[in-house]
């Protein structure tokens, strides 16, 4: 990191840098890898059947190529890109991939990504579109269904102990990511949007001690900041899907602003939420990834009343975070062909509209070399809310 060097952000910056390096290291130690995709993969499961969970990246920088030989180009690019570098072999120490019934790029790529990879592990975790009654026994019984499909891959029942050891420790995560949002609360932040996104995606690609270790280090140096990293500016939410990579956020901030705070999956979307604990570890479990993150996949029933308090039903949490940070403004990054915050854009935008909140919509590939073009209407919609 350019901001303020030392030993715990430089090894932030090298296992960033080197995405899967941590975890390649795990497996010539003995211990065996298990990619996910997506936020909505139970990790706790992964954890408690002894074997680490590692989120796959995809590459703003890397050319998809060979991955669009098998996936058609109107998927989602990031998945696509996460695809690419799959069939390349950047992540070959996995010795398994789960995914989940997320948006269509994900679920209907299933079977090509099992074939194509020939793992000797796969499962795939469907979920409902709606979370309550018969939805939640349902995804229940498709979480149970996964514990025991892991465990004969392990050779090991999963108790429910495991599951609650597992639990405690990701919840502990959370926890300590929630300490890193608010070190941004103050006005310059202690913390810059590009540092956070690379220390939320490092933590990803590591097991939950070593992720949970890591960002203590970072929480006690950057307490130690005698001067906030940035200066006073505008300060920024951005909303979307998923982004792995500082680009979007380090064009933001290069731009002339702050991004204090997000609602994204490698963001608040997945660190914020925690799973109940004290009960049924699977309920809780199914709990957390069905209901409590709010993702557009999920459909939520309709309040009742107007259509302004439905959209506070469904985006409420935006308009909270917004609110927590004192955001002056919202950036809505969506990838082209992400249908299920596509769709929702209008529903978005009237929402923030409702709390007079300035918002800028940017559709874009998942590539570094489209970046670069959205630097001129930041600028202006900066200039704009200044």
């Amino acid at each position: 990191m350019n901001e303020q060097n030392s030993d715990i952000l430089s090894k932030v910056e090298k296992y960033y840098q080197n995405y899967g390096l941590r975890a390649k290291e795990l497996k010539s130690q003995g211990q065996k890898i298990i990619a996910y995709l997506c936020s909505l993969v139970p990790v706790e499961i992964i954890s408690a059947a002894g074997f680490v969970p590692f989120r796959i990246s995809g590459d703003v920088n890397e050319p998809i190529t060979k991955g669009d030989t098998q996936l058609e180009t109107i998927a989602c690019p990031f998945v696509r890109s996460c695809f690419d570098v799959s069939l390349k072999g950047r992540y070959d120490f996995c010795e398994g991939l789960v995914l989940p019934h997320a948006c269509d790029s994900i679920t209907r790529t299933y079977s090509v990504w099992r074939y194509s990879l020939d793992l000797p592990y796969s499962h795939f975790i469907n979920l409902p579109h709606t979370v309550r009654g018969p939805s939640m026994d349902f995804f229940r019984g498709e979480l149970e269904t996964f514990r025991k499909s892991l465990g004969r891959f392990a050779h090991k029942e999963i108790a429910d102990s495991d599951l609650i050891e597992a639990i405690d420790l990701y919840n502990k995560n959370r926890d300590k990511a929630k300490a890193l949002y608010d070190m941004r609360k103050s006005d310059p932040p202690l913390i810059s949007g590009t540092e956070m996104s690379k220390i939320l995606t490092v933590g990803m690609s590591l097991p939950v001690t070593e992720s949970n270790e890591l960002f203590a280090e970072v929480l006690e140096e950057l307490t130690q900041r005698k001067e906030p990293p940035v200066r006073k500016a505008p300060r920024i939410m951005v909303d979307g899907a998923c982004i792995d990579n500082i680009d979007f956020v380090k064009l933001i901030e290069d731009s002339g602003a702050n991004v204090v705070v997000d609602s994204l999956c490698i963001g608040t979307r997945d660190y914020l939420p925690h799973t109940d604990v004290g009960g049924d570890p699977l309920d809780a479990l199914a709990r957390r990834y069905l209901d409590k993150i709010n993702c557009p996949r999920t459909y939520r029933e309709k309040a009742e009343g107007a259509y302004e308090k439905d959209l506070s039903a469904r985006f409420g949490d935006i308009g909270s975070l917004g609110k927590e940070f004192k955001v002056d403004g919202i950036i809505l990054y969506v990838y082209k062909y992400c249908d299920p915050f596509g769709f929702e854009v209008p529903a978005r935008k009237a929402y923030l509209d409702s709390l007079n909140m300035p918002v800028l919509y940017l559709e874009d590939e998942y590539s570094a070399g489209t970046i670069g073009r959205l630097r001129t209407r930041i600028q202006a919609f900066l200039e704009m809310i200044e």
